[in-house]
């Protein structure tokens, strides 16, 4: 980054300075297909507009929604990220929790309700650990047969329908899945944020990789299989 002049002492060559003060490090994702065509690159910092601010990374998740888009899965992905392979510059990093399911189910016994939880024999325990009261394993059994009439549905990994649903919901019961949530209101935030604080509210960690694992960490994620959330590290300092 620096120089010699004839003299001897070294210089310092501002304009390289200040275009590296510009830059940070980004996942891009070049081609899509496997996880191996996620690249490390250096690309210009974004500019915040006047209703915006720009706040700095030091740790982040691989979404399954950041795995279908690099899969394109389903076919739409490429109508809106690039059609024959990703944009210029195509950054992955879908994020609401990375794993709704754990959240919704700590928010739901904050609220009072009595919760059961649809997953495998092997993370009974971990969804009963957050406040879950029941479970019904999804490979053994299917909980649309269930003679039980259920408030709300949450289907929180796009796996069911509406139509599905419907026999096991009360009257002026609910179905709920990632694509009809209501929108995000400042009060909501707030109340997240406070329930963190005071730690009612907890992520639950699967693995951790850091930035340079990324294409590990998304294997890992194709596989279908994580509990909860796969933390990227970003920044140690």
């Amino acid at each position: 980054m620096d120089s010699k002049s004839s003299s001897a002492i070294p210089t310092v060559d501002m304009k390289k300075i200040r275009k590296g003060e510009n830059l940070m490090k980004a996942v891009i994702c070049t081609k899509y297909g496997s996880p191996e065509g996620l690249k490390i690159q250096e690309i210009e910092k974004p500019k915040p507009k006047e209703n915006e601010v720009l706040i700095k990374i030091y740790a982040t998740t691989v979404h399954i929604g950041d795995t279908r888009i690099r899969r394109v899965d389903p076919f739409m992905v490429r109508l809106v990220f690039g059609l024959f392979k990703p944009k210029k510059n195509l950054i992955l990093g879908l994020e609401a929790s990375g794993s709704l399911g754990t959240f919704a189910i700590q928010l739901a016994k904050y609220y009072g309700a009595e919760v059961t939880a649809v997953c495998s024999a092997k993370n009974s325990e971990l969804v009963k650990s957050i406040g879950a009261d029941k479970t019904i394993d999804y490979t053994k059994e299917d909980f649309t047969k269930t003679q039980v009439k259920y408030d709300i549905v949450y289907d929180a990994v796009m796996k069911s329908k509406a139509s599905k649903c419907k026999k096991i919901l009360k009257e002026n019961g609910i179905f709920l899945n990632n694509s009809r949530l209501s929108k995000i209101q400042e009060q909501d935030l707030l109340l997240l944020k406070d329930l963190i604080e005071k730690n009612k509210l907890k992520p639950v960690l699967d693995r951790t990789y850091s930035i340079d694992e990324i294409v590990e960490a998304h294997r890992y994620v194709d596989e279908g299989h994580k509990r909860g959330n796969v933390a990227i590290t970003v920044n140690e300092e």
